[in-house]
């Protein structure tokens, strides 16, 4: 008797590319990837019996994989048809009011946020219930992130002025984005620190000798990344002036000066502002940040990269030999310099503050309101 066999399943060459990296996945559903990998030798022309024989499932099921495929393509494979497939063992609305707890509700604790075992107790369910629920709507109550919008009333038009800096600089000019990182501690470790080996990382004592500290003051050249550096006992008003001096210096004549930089007080001093006066320094041109906007400030990307490359795992036993390993730093980075490039235009970052201004005068007024 003959055997009855299908024809081979037609796939276009996008489709079986889809399906081969289905089959070959790692991470997918097991019944996405073994559909893919049956609908694969279906197209080989393989029999359902063999295939399901492979698959270790029945020829019926087979034939369904094939018939869903026909008509929805690669999007139906693995695919659990509607009113199939295991059954919620949670009542009707019980998920949206864990989600409505999690995010609306405190703990009657006096806690600030729910844990699974919580939450469980407060619903009469098990841990592992409640953290399906969290990951199925990407809550994660452990989880809080910082921000700070500002409150300058000249927010746009500084915002304006520095981003256009960065993003079309003037011609004939070096823009320097400049900022002082202050307290840089020199710190020992109680103890030796240990290795890293294969299995096991590098370790570090969690405490410390603090050998004192120094201001470290940085300007970055926007365009080629290089950076100036100096570090010294202070950040006044004088001590920004004698940095100027360096900035000065090193910029060749016949090039303009603009530079990048805070609202700190010592940045204003009138000491500042008579250097500033003067015929000599008509080249020299500062831009100030909007309050509260840090992150608007270039060189804060490099302090970042020197924290966690050279800082923060740093073994000092002096001021001095701290110094000095922060121009050497510098100095290797300079021989190599990779500039950060702005890409956010003032328009974009306008409307996602203007927004944000929104969401937070609703909280507020909700806050007030109860």
């Amino acid at each position: 008797m003959p055997v009855m066999t299908a024809p081979a399943l037609t796939l276009t060459a996008p489709q079986r590319t889809a399906l081969k990296q289905m089959a070959g996945s790692s991470s997918l559903p097991h019944r996405q990837v073994v559909q893919a990998k049956a609908l694969l030798w279906a197209g080989e022309g393989l029999a359902n019996q063999e295939i399901a024989r492979r698959c270790q499932v029945s020829p019926d099921a087979v034939r369904r994989w094939r018939t869903r495929f026909a008509e929805q393509g690669v999007d139906g494979v693995g695919k659990v048809a509607k009113g199939r497939g295991r059954k919620s063992p949670l009542t009707e609305g019980t998920v949206a009011e864990i989600v409505r707890v999690t995010c609306q509700e405190k703990p009657t604790d006096g806690g600030t946020h729910w844990t699974t075992r919580s939450l469980a107790k407060r619903f009469g369910l098990g841990k592992d219930t409640i953290a399906k629920v969290w990951a199925d709507h990407n809550l994660k109550p452990w989880k809080v992130d910082g921000f700070k919008i500002s409150n300058d009333p000249d927010f746009e038009a500084k915002l304006v002025d520095v981003v256009g800096l960065y993003l079309d600089p003037p011609k004939r000019a070096v823009v320097f984005s400049f900022d002082e990182k202050t307290q840089c501690q020199a710190m020992d470790r109680t103890q030796p620190s240990l290795p890293m080996v294969p299995g096991r990382a590098g370790t570090m004592t969690h405490d410390y000798k603090r050998h004192g500290t120094t201001d470290l003051f940085a300007a970055m050249n926007v365009t080629t990344g290089e950076v100036l550096t100096h570090c010294q006992k202070g950040h006044t008003a004088k001590d920004v002036l004698r940095f100027f001096k360096q900035i000065d210096a090193a910029v060749p004549r016949g090039l303009s000066v603009h530079v990048v930089l805070d609202n700190l007080s010592a940045h204003k001093a009138p000491e500042i502002q008579k250097w500033l006066a003067h015929k000599d320094r008509r080249r020299w041109h500062l831009h100030f940040t909007p309050t509260s906007s840090s992150w608007t400030n270039l060189v804060e990307r490099w302090f970042k990269e020197l924290t966690d490359r050279m800082l923060r795992r740093g073994v000092f036993t002096s001021v001095a030999q701290l110094e000095t390993a922060i121009r050497d730093w510098a100095a290797h980075w300079n021989t190599d310099p990779q500039p950060f490039i702005w890409k956010a235009t003032a328009e974009d970052i306008i409307a996602k503050v203007q927004r944000g201004r929104a969401a937070l005068t609703r909280q507020i007024n909700t806050t007030t309101d109860h």
